[in-house]
């Protein structure tokens, strides 16, 4: 697939097959994520492929870390709530959480280290869709909230930037739409080109 006709078609789908995506499928996304630009060459990216039983225990963190926010967890109407929050990961066989664990390197700067990671991502969701395969990006309070950087046991400054849930369609892919280039665009030539800004 043409890189632009890549990026251009590319969609957050989430309805996707039970099928499970084989380990040649996940092996190149990661690969992908991987080749993401990083400054001074830290890569600081961290994937963790989940699949099967590990859901569940995802399921379980996310299900806690919403029980927390609650005044009445026991009552029926958030019990059942929280069941459904523990189902989520299985909304696809495979989920790939991403994490960031920031360089030591006091010339690095944390912005820059998460850009990484973003970059990384863009990547893998790019390559999954030229494979042939439906995905989406998720992330939310839960994914920086402090149970679940001890679930995927980072450091202090480690972060888990998102859950990439993984699958084969089962629709076509949608047409997408996006604002004009001209709309999100400024031209600079000169320097009095900044006072008009």
């Amino acid at each position: 697939m043409n890189i632009f006709e890549a990026i251009k078609s590319r969609r957050s789908i989430g309805f996707v097959s039970d099928e499970p995506v084989s380990k040649e499928l996940i092996d190149s996304i990661l690969e992908a994520g991987t080749w993401a630009p990083s400054h001074y060459r830290t890569e600081p990216w961290k994937f963790f492929v989940l699949t099967g039983d590990s859901r569940i225990r995802l399921g379980k963190t996310l299900a806690k870390i919403e029980e927390q926010q609650m005044e009445d967890p026991e009552s029926e109407s958030n019990q059942k709530k929280l069941i459904k929050i523990q189902e989520k990961p299985f909304r696809a066989p495979l989920i790939i959480a991403v994490a960031v664990e920031p360089s030591e390197n006091p010339r690095v700067l944390l912005q820059e280290e998460h850009g990484a990671v973003y970059a990384a991502i863009q990547n893998m969701l790019l390559a999954a869709h030229g494979l042939g395969l439906a995905g989406y990006w998720r992330t939310g309070k839960s994914a920086y909230h402090p149970e679940m950087k001890k679930l995927f046991n980072l450091t202090d400054n480690g972060e888990i930037l998102g859950f990439l849930y993984f699958g084969h369609p089962k629709r076509a892919v949608p047409e997408g739409k996006r604002k004009h280039l001209d709309e999100v665009t400024t031209w600079l030539a000169s320097e009095s080109d900044f006072d008009d800004l």
